[in-house]
């Protein structure tokens, strides 16, 4: 069996792993020896979250005991992995399953490493299991989005995505189709261009199709820019600093995509990237310039560096006019959004109230929160434009996260039901569960409405 790092399926020298929470804590320690009760004294373990011990034994350690939180937020374990030797473990105790998956999920998370260009300082440890399909497949989607989102620039550019995107439609005998370069002028996709032309490789539309025409259509849209130096409105050196970043939105809709198609959920999916560089050159889009959109709305550039807005409202039109029962998109799209929530806390906007309540309710099932902002259009004046129908920014810092979402509704069917989610899709120090670097965020809540919608 294959099983992702932190995991075996050997039982061989694995020691036993208890968890406990401070509620249970006087029980767990009532079944313990009089030798280990001393020595949980002896270094003061009180079940604590993110705690961690070995047990003592005749010929070393005779098991570990962890401290957790909740004991359904994977989170609560992700600190287990690197806070106990690299050695195996095995979790003894009746546990509930979803206690056991909220544990194999979060093992996983905290097993994580980055390693494409060096090795972590030290191995994992690893937790003797089963193999559970589900747990693996949520486990490979939030690392889907980690390795996508960490990976620099110059490995993950559009066309690394469309490759990406490719693997994995070939993977699930998907249908894809790539517009590219000039031709996205010629197919009426005059925004995704605009951003994306002034880079050495080509700006691009990713779509990728699947499932059965009789099951609900749902479309998911991400926006793919691999990198944003701001253009020609120049972003300073710390804001452009982990700008490989931005190109999270579309690691989430892909790994989403992917995610649905490995449980074969009974939906039919179409995924739509925008994927481009937002580069400084000689044909740049311009502060200034008014340019055409897919859906007929003309938009004066009020700021280069509002760009992820640009690339979406082509996608979000496209995917409206295939009248899908929802689109969901992704997009790491405003700083506002941080300031308003944290860098924890993604932003979710909709038209709909069913479709945005099922989303908060599958957050907090899935330990996996979003927060609903309004789409207060009062604030429609802040993208006002004297010769085009609409700015893409204005002079105010007022409720940049909330214009961003109003901008992006313009573009979407009158009709259409519709949620959008402004991820930070990043991890700016390491936490337990939680390593420095890319980061997905609302994914299992997603998911998880999905599958309810989908039936169960």
């Amino acid at each position: 069996m294959n099983l992702p790092t932190g995991f075996t399926d050997t039982t061989t020298d694995a020691l036993p792993l208890h968890v406990v929470d401070r509620s249970r804590l006087s029980d767990w320690r009532a079944g313990q020896s009089a030798t280990t009760v001393a020595w949980l004294d002896a270094h003061a373990f009180d079940g604590a979250p993110g705690s961690a011990l070995l047990l003592p034994g005749d010929d070393g350690a005779s098991g570990a005991v962890i401290g957790v939180g909740d004991p359904l937020d994977p989170y609560s374990y992700g600190h287990a992995p690197f806070a106990l030797p690299a050695r195996a473990f095995r979790l003894v105790g009746e546990h509930d399953a979803a206690v056991v998956a909220a544990l194999q999920l979060g093992w996983g998370l905290g097993a994580y490493r980055f390693s494409r260009y060096r090795q972590p300082p030290r191995a994992p440890a690893t937790l003797q299991v089963e193999d559970d399909a589900e747990v693996r497949d949520a486990l490979a989607a939030c690392v889907r989005v980690r390795d996508l989102v960490n990976t620099p620039t110059e490995h993950m550019g559009p066309d690394q995505l469309e490759q990406v995107t490719c693997e994995i439609a070939e993977r699930h005998g998907a249908k894809i189709e790539v517009i590219s370069g000039d031709d996205l002028l010629a197919r009426n996709f005059p925004a995704i261009h605009a951003v994306g032309r002034a880079s050495h490789r080509a700006p691009r539309l990713i779509s990728l199709q699947w499932g059965d025409d009789a099951h609900p259509h749902v479309a998911l849209v991400g926006k793919g820019v691999c990198f944003d130096t701001g253009g020609l409105d120049l972003k300073g050196a710390d804001g452009m600093r982990n700008m490989k970043k931005d190109m999270g939105g579309s690691a989430h809709a892909i790994a989403l995509a992917e995610w649905v198609m490995a449980r074969k959920l009974p939906l039919r999916i179409t995924l739509l990237v925008a994927a481009v560089e937002n580069a400084v050159g000689p044909n740049a889009f311009r502060p200034g310039e008014v340019i055409d959109t897919r859906a007929g709305i003309s938009v004066e550039i009020d700021n280069t560096d509002a760009e992820g807005r640009l690339v979406l409202c082509d996608a979000l039109a496209y995917a409206g006019e295939q009248s899908p029962e929802f689109i969901l998109d992704f997009a790491t799209l405003t700083g506002a959004a941080r300031i308003a929530l944290g860098p924890d806390l993604p932003a979710l906007y909709s038209n709909d109230e069913a479709l945005a309540a099922d989303w908060l309710a599958a957050g907090q099932q899935q330990r996996d929160p979003v927060w609903r902002m309004p789409l207060w259009r009062p604030y429609w004046r802040y993208l006002t434009s004297n010769i085009a129908d609409i700015a893409n920014g204005g002079p105010s810092k007022m409720a940049g996260s909330v214009t961003a979402a109003l901008y992006l509704e313009r573009f979407v069917p009158a009709t259409q039901k519709w949620a959008h989610l402004d991820v930070y899709s990043w991890n700016d120090a390491d936490r337990p569960g939680r390593p420095c670097g890319g980061e997905a965020q609302g994914l299992r809540a997603a998911f998880a409405m999905l599958q309810a919608r989908a039936g169960g």
